[in-house]
């Protein structure tokens, strides 16, 4: 097996009601990840986190407080939905390739997103929304603080997943 890829450490079992006898011990190899492989580890499963609360919210805001969906925001959880879903088997055992997997889904999302926020603040005129029959692309729903929106969340959502796979990315390269 790759000594880059893994790193094996002996651990000795013994049983404790006896006293230990070197000839009496079992050893077991467990398979620990390198320190490089923990973080990167960690970084997806933030991003996994940040996927699974974003599409919580979205089923709960659209099923639960029955908020309507725009053709925009369909797109939007086309792209994060899988996430959820694809990012946690990449961690069990973990494959550093669900990186790969998952970067060709949260940056077109993005861009969804952020076109969907440009849309929202009038940066983008109107006769190029995509919502011509429906619920219309620049009705906002929902407004928290004056500002915060269900596009600008996806948005934020999107680049957090992004910005901590391009790392997790850029770490795990040797």
């Amino acid at each position: 097996m790759d000594q880059k890829a893994t790193r094996l450490t002996r651990v000795t079992v013994t049983d404790v009601t006896t006293p230990m006898r070197s000839a009496e011990m079992n050893t077991i190899e467990e398979f620990q990840p390198p320190p490089a492989d923990a973080t990167v580890w960690m970084l997806v499963f933030v991003a996994w986190l940040v996927a699974a609360i974003s599409t919580t919210g979205a089923l709960f805001l659209g099923e639960v407080m029955d908020l309507p969906t725009c053709v925009l925001c369909w797109y939007q959880r086309i792209f994060m939905f899988p996430l959820a879903l694809l990012l946690p088997m990449g961690l069990v055992p973990f494959d550093r390739n669900v990186i790969r997997y998952a970067l060709p889904l949260a940056v077109p999302g993005g861009l969804v997103a952020g076109y969907h926020q440009l849309l929202l603040v009038g940066i983008v005129p109107q006769s190029l929304t995509p919502c011509t029959q429906g619920v219309p692309c620049t009705d906002k729903a929902i407004e928290w603080w004056g500002f915060v929106t269900i596009p600008l969340l996806s948005v934020i959502a999107f680049s957090t997943i992004v910005a901590l796979l391009l790392i997790a990315y850029r770490r795990g390269v040797k």
